[in-house]
């Protein structure tokens, strides 16, 4: 019932996802108007009925007050054990709340992240995190955001020892605010293949597959590039039907055009993964069209099968949030806690 353009190309999306992927769909919202978007409902989707609705412009303290809101209902069938994953196009503050009200954390996982695979360069992906989930953030949760990233790059893009890069306003290992400095170090000193800093500009040109940042960055980043990428092609556009000549060239680049707008579209992955809470879940653009919620729909469904949770619980075990940041406090430096 989310979305700016829900439930209409929800149930697009998900028609979508039913004929192209080997999945069982829980479609969760107002019954007879979800119903009522369907020609014919396919057999692998599944109406589960939820009375309230928790709007964009909800705060968050509608996820208590709406107990049967579909986001609250969708989130209990991942904690009951009726459905693997959790897709959303609705509220993220919302959302958010509801995965650590009914699912929690990983334990051991300090904090959870939104991690969003971008695929500005032709050369590969890159996932991006945090994109929003936190405001404020420790070095031990920076530290746990690589280690997460760097699984989910591995077991669902095939990406043998993703580099990590920490995103910083230099390349040196001394440039960065404390948080940054600190993060670096314990990176260096951890298993992961860190290639360092670098800045917010070299990430589309593919410099690392993973590239960490605190939340309140990250969610600025994102929507920046957003915002430049469709200036570009609305400027594009534009140019291209001033002329005739103009027209018969944009004709021409047409096929390397659309190439490049792909790569651009946040619809091509489907939205942002929250790491470290205790089931899958996925969050989509408050804008998501059909194909963004089929793509996000496919990344729920290669992240259960590519056991994506269980490595988070292995990391939480393998990298505890106290603890982290031994190299300052062996130089004499303020260690503070990370918790």
């Amino acid at each position: 019932m989310g979305g700016d353009h829900g439930p209409a190309e929800v149930v697009k999306g998900v028609s979508i996802a039913a004929q192209r992927l080997d999945v069982e769909i829980l479609l969760v919202g107002r019954e007879e108007e979800v119903l009522a978007e369907f020609e014919d409902l396919p057999d692998a989707v599944h109406l589960v009925d939820a009375r309230d609705v928790i709007h964009m412009a909800d705060q968050i303290d509608a996820v208590k007050a709406k107990p049967e809101a579909s986001i609250n209902v969708g989130m209990n069938l991942v904690k009951e054990g009726h459905a693997d994953a959790f897709v959303t196009a609705g509220n993220t503050a919302a959302t958010l709340t509801a995965a650590l009200l009914r699912l929690g954390r990983v334990p051991g996982i300090a904090r959870p992240a939104l991690g969003m695979v971008v695929a500005t360069s032709d050369k590969g992906p890159t996932m991006i995190l945090d994109v929003g989930a936190n405001a404020d953030s420790r070095p031990a949760h920076l530290v746990q955001y690589a280690h997460m990233g760097a699984a989910v790059m591995e077991l669902s893009h095939g990406i043998s020892s993703p580099r990590i890069g920490l995103v910083s306003i230099g390349e040196e290992d001394v440039k960065g605010n404390q948080l940054i400095i600190e993060v670096n170090r314990a990176l260096r000193a951890s298993d992961l293949n860190f290639v360092g800093n670098i800045e917010a500009g070299q990430i589309p040109h593919y410099v690392a597959d993973v590239a960490v940042m605190d939340g309140f960055t990250g969610n600025i980043f994102i929507k920046t590039v957003e915002g430049v990428a469709e200036l570009f092609f609305d400027e594009l556009r534009r140019a291209v039907r001033m002329t005739p000549w103009n027209l018969i060239a944009g004709l021409l680049l047409r096929p390397e055009l659309r190439k490049a707008q792909r790569r651009l579209d946040y619809a091509e992955y489907g939205g942002a993964q929250l790491l470290g809470v205790d089931g899958v879940v996925f969050i989509s653009h408050g804008r998501s069209n059909a194909r963004a919620i089929f793509g996000g729909i496919r990344a729920a469904s290669e992240a259960v099968r590519n056991g994506v949770l269980a490595q988070m619980h292995e990391i939480a075990g393998r990298v505890p949030a106290r603890g982290l940041i031994e190299t300052s406090a062996a130089n004499g430096e303020d260690a503070r806690d990370s918790r």
